[in-house]
């Protein structure tokens, strides 16, 4: 883990979609430091077929059928260290100082197949769609909520700014503006602006 940036950790649990999820893990991070998360925080980035999806939304926000994205956060609570039940030591030869352990935001998992549908239906590509739920799960992981009228714009806006400032700054050879260099600060400095 980088202890200058939070960390993002990601997974393809699906084949149907072939993705770049380096790239993906990389956009999640940047909006994290965008949005200031704290250096020692980890998301968890999953990638999911549509069985898993379809699972997932019954069970746990009683939807139907697959959804393109869902945010689990995994809240305030802190994990345990020791050897629980009995709280005993951590063993001979243990250090007694023990290591703090990372803050972890939660999971965005994310459904390719949902989202290639939404994309077609949109007339956008792929990767615009992926983008754009990799910013709104990691945006729902910070706190946003889009259940609020209020905050719903602000979550929108900051959807579109960092799905298009950010995901254009990790184009490969699409770092031009005006024959400028786009640097990952510009890319920031423009979400900034409200």
């Amino acid at each position: 883990m980088n202890s200058t940036v939070p960390d993002v950790v990601g997974a393809n649990e699906q084949s149907d979609v072939e993705l770049d999820v380096l790239r993906w893990i990389r956009l999640a991070r940047l909006v994290l430091q965008a949005e200031r998360a704290a250096k020692d925080e980890t998301l968890g980035l999953i990638f999911i077929d549509e069985a898993t999806m379809t699972d997932l939304n019954v069970r746990y926000l009683d939807g139907d059928g697959p959804t393109d994205v869902l945010a689990f956060p995994l809240g305030d609570e802190s994990l345990t260290t020791g050897r629980f039940p009995d709280e005993g030591g951590r063993g001979p030869g243990s250090p007694r100082v023990v290591p703090e352990m990372p803050a972890i935001l939660g999971d965005v998992l994310i459904c390719p197949t949902v989202a290639q549908k939404q994309a077609n239906e949109r007339s956008r590509s792929l990767e615009d769609e992926i983008a754009l739920l990799v910013v709104h799960g990691t945006l729902h992981l910070l706190g946003y909520d889009h259940g609020n009228p209020d905050e719903a714009s602000r979550m929108q806006k900051r959807e579109h700014d960092y799905s298009y400032c950010l995901f254009q700054y990790l184009q490969p050879n699409l770092h031009r503006v005006r024959n400028q260099q786009l640097t990952l600060m510009d890319s920031l400095r423009i979400v900034r602006v409200e």
